[in-house]
């Protein structure tokens, strides 16, 4: 993907709604609920903050609802990534970008 792609995905995603809520799911049980409601409401893009030890099992319960695009934040190191994108993830969010963290998303 060239850098042009990448920023013309990132726009589309940016334009899917006024707002990306950041969600921080403590209970997997509630995932798929909350991403069918906030996807009914108007709110496809989901950022699923990675804080809290559900957070993978929410990111891809609430990847299953249809119409919803669910990303992963707080993204920190390589692993965090590869372990986002196996659980659904179709875009992340980093407080930073170090050279691996880079290469792992080009990965």
């Amino acid at each position: 993907m060239t850098p042009h792609e990448a920023s013309q995905q990132t726009e589309a995603l940016c334009r899917l709604a006024p707002v990306i809520p950041v969600l921080i799911v403590s209970d997997v049980a509630h995932a798929r609920r909350l991403a069918e409601a906030l996807v009914r409401g108007g709110l496809p893009a989901l950022e699923v903050t990675l804080r809290t030890p559900c957070a993978l099992e929410a990111i891809a319960e609430m990847s299953a609802v249809e119409g919803g695009v669910v990303g992963a934040g707080t993204l920190l190191t390589a692993a965090d990534v590869s372990a986002a994108k196996r659980a659904g993830a179709l875009f992340g969010v980093s407080p930073g970008a170090t050279p691996a963290l880079l290469d792992a998303c080009v990965a």
